[in-house]
């Protein structure tokens, strides 16, 4: 049987709720009113485990705490297992190449998994994300530039989108950079 950890950490959206395994990978990250759906699907991909409370490896928590500090890349290089189906994960897997401060359609993302035309496919993979922030789903928006469903709700999605952007290096300041 696996065995989980779960810790639950304060931050500026809402209490995270961050599942790690073994290995210090992370296998959910919700939010805290979301902890019976997390549940739920955390026993529908991966079967028999077992959650305990206990604390997020060191670099996780540094890492979360770093990205709401202002240092969007901290999450980039944290190891996610998702389970999920091979579809979900080359969606899941393209969302984290999305930059912070930017946004993309879900046409965009389907085209960039080599499967145009697979929008509302992509639409539902981006819903299914157990992992939260990390694999950036947040960042997906209409094709019209409108702020579609989020699964932690719109006000954190326009919450995060606005803490990236804030927080990231904007093509103007890259040009004055350069000077």
């Amino acid at each position: 049987m696996m065995r989980w950890r779960l810790e639950r950490r304060a931050s500026p959206v809402s209490v995270l709720l961050i599942v790690t395994d073994q290995d210090g990978a992370l296998r959910a990250l919700e939010f805290g009113d979301h902890e019976t759906r997390m549940l739920k699907h955390l026993r529908e991909r991966h079967g028999n485990h077992e959650v305990r409370e206990g604390a997020a490896p060191n670099a996780v928590a540094r890492a979360l705490d770093d990205y709401f500090e202002g240092r969007l890349d901290a999450l980039a290089d944290l190891p996610v297992q998702t389970g999920g189906t091979p579809f979900q994960r080359a969606v899941w897997q393209a969302l984290r190449t999305i930059p912070g401060g930017a946004t993309a359609s879900y046409g965009q993302i389907a085209a960039r998994i080599g499967r145009p035309g697979a929008s509302r496919a992509v639409g539902a993979a981006n819903g299914a994300n157990p992992v939260a922030i990390v694999i950036p789903c947040h960042r997906v928006i209409g094709a019209d530039g409108t702020l579609t469903g989020y699964g932690g709700g719109i006000k954190r999605k326009e919450w995060l989108l606005g803490h990236e952007r804030k927080h990231s290096v904007r093509t103007d300041q890259l040009d004055l950079l350069d000077t």
